[in-house]
């Protein structure tokens, strides 16, 4: 099967009628290349290449270079293509509304598939399975949808949202076919096509990139084993495993593997070939990346490389399609195809580059004025020039800018035609000469071979933003220039362009036009970007130019602001239309309301205009404003600003299918016969015009065709050739288009190949003209403006220094005049006030001298505060931050010494990050806070509906009173009875809720089992890759941190104790040397009395050190601050040791300062000491006796005091011996506290790599959980409501039966009526309640309604007798008792409210039941996801438990605690050993003991307890046999007793039958009332058989009625037929839809009509059975009559008229 091409490719499209032929355009050659699509170059056979250029499919021979072209058959573009691995075919799949997938056959090109509704809008990728069998394509935005094809059957096999971002390429798995692989922004995404339970779908897997940054994945390729490798922007290889990122491949030396972004393409015998936008080609070695162990990151050394060329940027290669090739084909992005041999051997050839192309947007075109040459530019920073004769490239030159617009100069201004004019974004416009090398004749002789060249004339930088627009005056004397930076710049054309001036304009130029009309004036028309057009009269302006700038002020100008007319349009319109719609309805109505005249904002924008007439002009709005072309003229009043105007249009064109495509660019023929239009979709568009048509009125037929992608390949550029024989177009899609408008037999043969322009006389001594590369070169206006302000810097400095000689001089004058003055004689000689010339001098400089030292002390203070605030924050910085500062209490009589700790001060704690919400666990479920209110159950009534209106007989009473006392006493004794049946089943529900379930477990099992659960099994260690962290032991930030405070908090705790005892021992000191000092005066004053023999040497007195107060240091006398300032002072020469020498000589003046205070305290103790008394006097004997007992006293004192001063310094030291071992032991501990807090930090750091991705995941848990709570508990409340409706169900069906057992009773055995009570009670009647009145007065009327339900009897209604008679079972048969008639009656009202009850029980149970059904599968997929949840936070973990065994731990051990010996000495390696408590190995060993104890002990109580339930099974066998035989007599007995089997229970209760007794009394009372009834009934009988005779008079007319409507029925259908075949023939636009309106509205009649005959129809029947009366029905309703433009009266009936007027 095979379609036709030229039923399926685009077409143009030709207006209706118009004439136009389909050949006006004929294409003729593709000279651009979509180098940035994304594969966008295939291989068909080893010479031919296909890829996309805008809606073709272009078929390059490499051989002949020849063009074949497919187009697409949508016409909106074409996004992918790839090629069958056979060869033989191809996919191109395509863009648009619905775009298609067509298969070509090759070579024959004919379509061979066509795969349809394959995604919305574009096709992004598309790859062939290895087999060849399917096809899988991606779409683009809005749905993305990847779908797998059975491409020959062209039907769908799978389908799946690939994912809600861009996706770039999708490829089937090479090695798996059932595996695909999709990559894109941001993304790769991992595809199985798997059997589950529902069929086979696409699975797939997100790519989850973990530590690594995301990045946009190009390409990929996967390895044998499962793996896939990707490229990333950063130019390094990405290994993905399961969907998770393995590793990071790089070269060595931190080194990636490619600049920039990176693609593998090729992977084959252990090698893997990758390119990047570096344009080198590398291969890798596939088993070191496959088999590589480590790290997240690999370093590896690419086998070979290649660097295909510079400034190269390779997307996609294909190779070639010989077998064993080594030849490949390179797409580049920068513009080029290249050939490359990737064999890596000597003989390698050397990369070719193919072709060449334009990069990017064309930005620029133009055609040459005398021969068949197009020149372009682009942002690839190329010239580019073409034969578009010959259909090659001529010649290109390069810049450091990309080209915004060309400009070929016209033939007044060079005369070879070999002149170009180009613009850039840097503001710089070059002149380009092109000529041909070969007719350049140089002195030596030598002749230039090859084709022409482009050499640079000129250039100069006109303006500071990108040249949008340049144009020649007709007369080619000035050169305009227009850009984005709002400015017109004039040059004046010759061998040299010279600057004129330029002007500022409103807004960026668009572009520009100069006046061609004979007579008038020369003028610039300036359309600008923002809506403003500026028309510039030109006369003379070089009159206009100032001397110091270019800006040229006084230029006659007009000014036209575009103001939006198309709302208005719109509303003219409507307004028409309804006034249209109104007179054809000739019907008054309501007038519509009309949308308000809308004005964008901002401004639409204009894209081309061009001159009509002199000061007329035509614009092309884009925005809003698009579809129209709108013709303008510049107003009479111009005082107004320019921003600031408003003009209107004043005549407008519509422009066919315009409104969402506006035209971007117009040109016309030389003969302006044809008008050509490039429209923002890509679209051409030509409009023929007659001769002189300056007013476009002529505009009405066109031809269009979509050639440039629809999407970005805005048509921005379209010319005619100087012959009107061709016309070229280029777009933003990089794409240039050469078009015929004669036939190809028409052309000339004998000149194939454009003329190239000779070079002009003397070029080739001229030496080549400087370029602008240096973007920061001025403009010329800059530049100018720049000579102007040095020209002046100059003339003012020149004057200055003239005034500053002047000033010199007077100098000089006045000093010899005072020095003449001062040798002359005192009396004549002047005084200083004389020699004031003026007092105001010298008050000025007072003022001046004021101000400068107020300054001067401004200053000052300022530095004074700012050295203040220096000290503070030094004082902050070094002392803030400390809390506690190192403090050394040294021993009095030994060198033991203990040190305080530094502690700093209390802050916040390293550990406290910002916090985060704790995770909740994960057994936490987010319960809804409240439950639904349950339904209540509805409580139906009991009673059945009882005998209103019954009264007793005077004569019954006495018997009724009888028997109210017989009921009474048996309803006491079945009350009595009841009680004791009820006490019995509460004793036996009491006991079987005692009774254990047969599964169930003792509870003291269940523990013990848990508890084993937990310490028993298979228990991993953590640095198994198995392991699983269970709930209780994972760890996150949170605790991590909480961990790492209170270590901080402890460690600190400690510190400061310690600190506290250290600084206690130091004041214990300080008053222990107070003690001393006191003592030694004491011992002074007692050694005072003794003689020098009889002292004895006190101990050694303590010392305060400066480390013991270390807060003294800060504390400085002024003296010690002079002495540190004359130092400083004296050391300000030497800059190099400043910081460090005045740093030690601080500390030095401080311990100065220390020491002179310490040796002042021990001078001023120790003379103290030395201090002597006075000699005592000599007295008498008695004295000398009392002299000698105080001698003994002294030295009794003596000796204590100095046995007292030498306690307290032994026990001081002792104290701090003791203090100082226990700081050792501390210092251990804390040594240990911080390997702990080294390790804890780094497990932070860790658990922060991680904590995003856990956050994630457990947000993602908790709302799974969370739901799926709220659905458990949802389907709590569904089954408590469902059993409660179910019981609701139940009762009503036990009434129901009771009912029927009710009318059973009560018709008995023997009725004769039992066969048509039970019919009359079996029958379903509807009551209908109607409300007549606010009285509340009901009237009730029954219909007999026929129930299509299976389980029903029959139709009752119409129902004959034996007789043959027809039986009305609403009135009471003769001979049937009445009571009897209307307690049936009564009974079925009953069932039947049952019923209808039952019914919506029954409803809501099943609605109910739905609800269940989707609560459970919802909660099943809650369920899913939340195991999918906690799998992947159990990988989180792992992941996370792996990466902190990698963590190192250290452990101190003694030497001793070492038993990990190999051959007698311990190994120097330690990697094997383990770490565990001794203790703990050996409660180990013994657990093992006593689990064998255990276990036998587990043994004998299993058989005790088997041999236990084997007794118990044996009894309960017995038991049961027993109650079996006892059941048996029971049922004996039952059967002598009462012959049958009853229910002792309910014959225990029973307390007789009242109902019975009461009907009989019932009956005995009514059967005289129902004999005067029956005589009642007959007469009533009577009345009815006269209505029913004059109801069948009025039903015999309505079927006569019936007939005529079923003949008019006819009329009309035969009518309808007739003007339905009329109108097919004659309208096929707009008249269809009202004509199939008043089809619609006819069929609309018959059906009523069909309805009200139908409804008689019911009526006649109904009459014709019923004997009562009954109310004719109601008209039928009728259509509301919908409002039809007027119809000819001769499509229509007259019948049919009257009904529808």
């Amino acid at each position: 099967m095979h379609y036709k091409y030229e039923e399926l490719c685009s077409r143009p499209y030709i207006t209706p009628d118009s004439q136009i032929s389909e050949n006006l355009l004929q294409l003729r050659h593709s000279f651009g290349y979509d180098s940035g699509l994304r594969g966008n170059l295939q291989l068909l056979d080893d010479r031919t290449l296909i890829f996309i250029a805008g809606n073709l499919l272009v078929l390059l021979d490499l051989s002949t270079k020849k063009q074949r072209y497919l187009r697409s058959s949508g016409g909106r573009g074409i996004g992918s293509i790839t090629v069958h691995l056979t060869k033989k075919y191809f996919a191109v799949a395509e863009k648009g509304n619905r775009p298609n997938i067509i298969i070509y056959e090759y070579p024959s090109l004919r379509p061979y598939r066509i795969l349809r509704d394959g995604t919305e809008k574009a096709y992004s990728s598309v790859d062939f399975n290895k087999d060849g069998n399917l096809l899988a394509s991606v779409g683009n935005s809005p749905d993305y949808m990847l779908t797998v094809w059975d491409w020959t059957q062209e039907q769908v096999t799978l389908r799946a949202k690939a994912i809600s971002q861009e996706v770039f390429k999708v490829r089937f798995s090479p090695h798996n076919p059932e595996l695909l692989t999709s990559s894109g922004f941001g993304h790769i995404k991992f595809w199985e096509m798997a059997n589950t339970w529902t069929g086979l779908k696409l699975l797939g897997y997100i790519g989850r990139f973990g530590a690594t940054d995301p990045t946009d994945i190009e390409g990929f390729m996967e390895l044998p084993g499962g793996k896939v490798v990707s490229g990333s922007s950063w130019g390094n290889l990405l290994l993905w495993e399961h969907s998770t990122i393995r590793m990071e491949i790089g070269r060595t030396n931190g080194q990636t593997c490619h600049k920039g972004t990176v693609q593998p393409f090729f992977l084959e015998e252990g090698q893997m070939m990758t390119f990047g936008s570096d344009g080198m080609i590398r291969v890798w070695d596939i088993d070191s990346i496959d088999f590589a162990t480590g790290g997240s990151k690999y370093e590896l050394d690419p086998m070979n490389e290649k660097l295909v060329g510079r400034n190269v940027c390779i997307c996609s290669m294909v190779r070639s399609s010989q077998p064993d090739s080594t030849m490949w084909f390179a797409q580049d992005s920068s513009g080029a195809i290249w050939k490359v041999d990737l064999s890596f051997t000597h003989t390698s050839l050397d990369p070719e580059r193919l072709f060449s192309f334009h990069a990017g947007a064309i930005q620029g075109l133009d055609v040459s004025k005398t021969s068949h040459l197009m020149a372009t530019t682009a942002t690839d920073r190329s010239v580019k020039v073409f034969d578009f004769l010959s259909n090659r490239e001529v010649t290109n030159l390069h810049f450091s800018q990309g080209g915004t617009v060309i400009n070929w100069a016209p033939p007044l201004v060079n005369q070879t035609g070999g002149l170009l004019v180009a613009g850039f974004e840097d503001g710089v416009v070059r002149l380009l000469e092109l000529y041909d090398p070969q007719k350049l004749n140089f002195g030596s002789g030598y002749i230039h071979k090859g084709g022409a060249k482009l050499r640079l004339k000129q250039a100069f930088r006109p303006h500071n933003g990108p040249v949008t627009a340049i144009e020649y005056k007709h007369d080619g004397v000035i050169l305009a220039t227009g850009s984005l930076d709002a400015t017109v710049f004039f040059f004046s054309v010759g061998g040299t362009y010279n600057p004129i001036g330029f002007i500022h304009v409103p807004g960026p130029v668009q572009a520009l036009e100069w006046s061609s009309f004979p007579g008038s004036e020369d003028k610039l028309l300036i359309m600008c970007h923002s809506g403003h057009v500026i028309e510039v009269q030109i006369v003379d302006l070089q009159a206009h130019c100032l001397a110091d700038t270019f800006l040229l002020c006084g230029l006659l100008s007009r000014s036209f602001r575009f103001r939006s007319i198309k709302s208005r349009i719109k509303r003219e319109e409507e307004i028409t239309r309804l006034q249209a719609l109104k007179e054809a309805k000739e019907k008054e109505e309501e007038a519509e309301e009309l949308s308000p005249i809308h004005i964008p904002d901002p401004p639409s924008p204009l894209f081309h205009g061009f001159y009509s007439q002199p000061d007329h002009f035509w614009l092309s709005m884009g925005g809003f404003d698009s579809g129209y072309l709108y013709h303008c003229k510049f107003s009479e009043n111009q005082d107004e600003d320019p921003n600031q105007r408003q003009d209107e249009p004043f005549h407008f064109l519509l422009v066919q299918n315009a409104d969402e495509d506006p035209i971007l660019s117009i040109t016309f023929s030389s003969d302006r016969q044809l008008m050509f239009c490039g429209m923002n979709s890509g679209a051409i568009r030509v409009y023929p015009l007659q001769p002189d048509d300056h007013s476009l009125t002529s505009m009405q037929a066109y031809w269009t065709l979509n050639l440039h992608d629809n999407q970005y390949g805005h048509l921005q550029h379209i010319r005619c050739s100087h012959d009107n024989k061709f016309v070229l177009t280029a777009g933003a899609d990089g794409n240039i288009f050469s078009f015929s408008m004669v036939p190809p037999e028409e052309l000339e043969q004998d000149q194939m190949m454009a003329m190239i322009p000779s070079p002009r006389v003397g070029l080739g001594d001229e030496p080549m003209a400087q370029d602008i590369e240096d973007q920061t070169v001025c403009s010329i206006e800059m530049a100018k403006q720049k000579l102007e302000k040095d020209h002046q810097c100059r003339e003012a400095q020149v004057k200055i220094t003239a005034k500053q000689k002047k000033l010199d001089e007077l100098q000089q004058k006045f000093k010899q005049l005072l020095r003449h003055n001062l040798s002359l004689p005192e009396h004549v000689r002047l005084n200083a006030l004389e020699l004031q010339i003026d007092q105001c001098f010298s008050d000025e400089a007072e003022k001046v001298k004021v101000q400068k030292v107020k300054e001067v002390r401004k200053q000052m203070n300022w530095d004074e505060e700012r050295c203040n605030i220096g000290l503070s924050k030094l004082q902050d910085y070094f002392r803030g931050t400390v809390g506690v500062d190192v403090v050394s209490v040294v021993a009095i009589q030994t060198n033991h010494r203990v040190s305080s700790y530094r502690v700093p001060a209390v802050i916040e704690s390293s550990a406290q990050q910002e916090s985060s919400p704790s995770m909740p666990h994960s057994d936490t479920t987010a319960a809804p806070a409240h439950k639904k209110s349950r339904p209540q159950p509805v409580e139906v009534s009991s009673s059945t509906s009882e005998d209103e209106g019954m009264v007793l007989r005077s004569r019954a009473m006495k018997q009724i009173d009888q028997q109210a006392e017989r009921f009474r006493k048996a309803a006491e004794k079945a009350d009595r009875h009841r009680a004791a049946i009820e006490k019995r089943k509460k004793e036996w529900a009491q006991l079987y809720a005692e009774k254990p379930e047969d599964d169930c477990e003792d509870p003291k099992d269940v523990q013990a089992i848990e508890e084993a659960k937990k310490n028993i099994g298979d228990l991993k260690l953590r640095s198994d890759k198995n392991f699983r962290v269970p709930k209780h032991l994972r760890m996150n930030t949170e605790t991590t941190m909480a961990k790492l405070k209170s270590l901080e908090e402890k460690i600190h705790g400690r510190q400061t104790k310690m600190n506290e005892r250290i600084m206690a021992l130091r004041d214990a000191k300080v008053c222990l040397a107070s003690q001393l000092l006191d003592q030694g005066e004491q011992l002074q004053e007692i050694q005072a009395g003794l003689s020098p023999t009889l002292h004895r040497p006190p101990p050694a007195l303590p010392t305060i050190l400066p480390e013991e107060t270390p807060e003294k240091k800060v504390q400085h006398s002024d003296d010690a601050l002079e002495r540190y300032r004359a130092l400083r002072e004296q050391r300000l020469t030497m800059e190099q040791e400043k910081q460090e020498r005045t740093t030690r000589t601080f500390h030095q003046l401080e311990k100065e300062v220390e020491v002179n205070e310490v040796q002042e305290e021990e001078e001023s103790s120790f003379l103290a000491f030395s201090t002597t008394r006075e000699e005592v006097k000599g007295g008498e004997e008695l004295e000398e006796e009392i002299r000698r007992e105080e001698e003994v006293r002294r030295l009794y004192e003596q000796d204590c005091l100095l046995e007292q001063m030498e306690d307290s310094i032994c026990q001081f030291d002792a104290e701090l011996r003791l203090l100082h071992h226990e700081k050792l032991n501390l210092d251990w501990e804390l040594k240990l506290a911080e390997l702990n807090q080294l390790k804890l930090y780094r497990e932070l750091l860790l658990h922060k790599e991680f904590k995003e991705r856990e956050e994630n995941l457990q947000e993602k848990l908790n709302k799974c959980m969370k739901e799926e709570a709220s659905i458990t508990c949802q389907l709590e409340e569904c089954d408590e409501d469902l059993k409660l409706r179910q019981a609701e169900v139940a009762k009503l069906q036990d009434k129901e039966k009771a009912v029927t057992a009710a009318f059973q009773a009560l018709v008995g055995e023997e009725n004769k009526f039992e066969k048509f009570l039970t019919k009359v009670f079996k029958m379903k009647i509807k009551c209908v309640k109607k409300e007549e009145n606010r009285n509340e007065e009901e009237e009730y009327s029954d219909e007999d309604s026929v129930d299509d339900d299976d389980d029903y009897d029959g139709d009752y209604d119409s129902v004959s007798d034996e007789e043959g008679a027809a039986v009305d079972y609403n009135v009471c048969p003769v001979g049937c008792e009445p009571g009897l008639f209307q307690d049936t009656v009564q009974l079925r009202e009953h069932r039947l409210d049952l019923e209808e009850l039952l019914l919506e029980k029954r409803k809501s149970v099943e609605a109910l039941k739905r609800e269940t059904g989707f609560l459970v599968k919802k909660q099943q997929l809650l369920k899913s996801n939340r195991k999918a949840a906690e799998d992947d936070m159990d990988l989180i973990h792992r992941e996370k438990q792996l990466k902190m065994n990698e963590l190192d731990v250290a452990v101190p051990l003694r030497l001793s605690q070492i038993e990990f010996v190999a051959d007698g000495s311990v190994p120097s390696d330690l990697t094997p050993a383990l770490v565990l408590d001794k203790k703990e190995l050996r409660r180990l060993q013994d657990r093992i003991k006593q689990f064998e104890v255990e276990k036998n002990q587990q043994k004998d109580l299993y058989s005790q307890a088997r041999q236990h339930h084997l007794k118990l099974l044996h009894d309960r066998k017995d038991k049961n046999a027993k109650i079996e035989e006892l059941e048996k007599q029971c049922n004996q007995l039952m059967m002598a007793k009462y012959g049958r089997m009853v229910d002792l229970e309910v014959l225990v209760t029973m307390t007789g039958s009242k109902t019975v007794e009461e009907l009989k009394q019932k009956k005995l009372l009514k059967e005289a009332d129902y004999v005067k009834e029956m005589k009642q009934w007959d007469i009533k009988l009577d009345e009815a058989h006269e209505a029913l005779m004059e109801l069948t008079r009025c039903n015999t007319e309505r079927l006569f009625k019936m007939t005529s409507l079923l003949n008019q029925k006819k009329e009309l259908e035969h009518q309808l037929n007739r003007r339905q075949r009329i109108m097919v023939r004659q309208f096929q636009d707009s008249r269809r839809c009202t004509n199939q309106e008043d089809v619609q509205r006819l069929q609309a009649v018959v059906n009523t009509q069909s309805q009200e005959i139908e409804s008689l129809r019911t009526e006649i029947s109904l009459l014709s059975c019923k004997g009562v009366h009954v109310l004719p029905p109601g008209p039928p309703r009728l259509p509301q009559p919908t409002v039809l433009p007027r119809c000819p009266s001769k499509a229509l009936s007259p019948g049919v008229k009257n009904m529808t007027c």
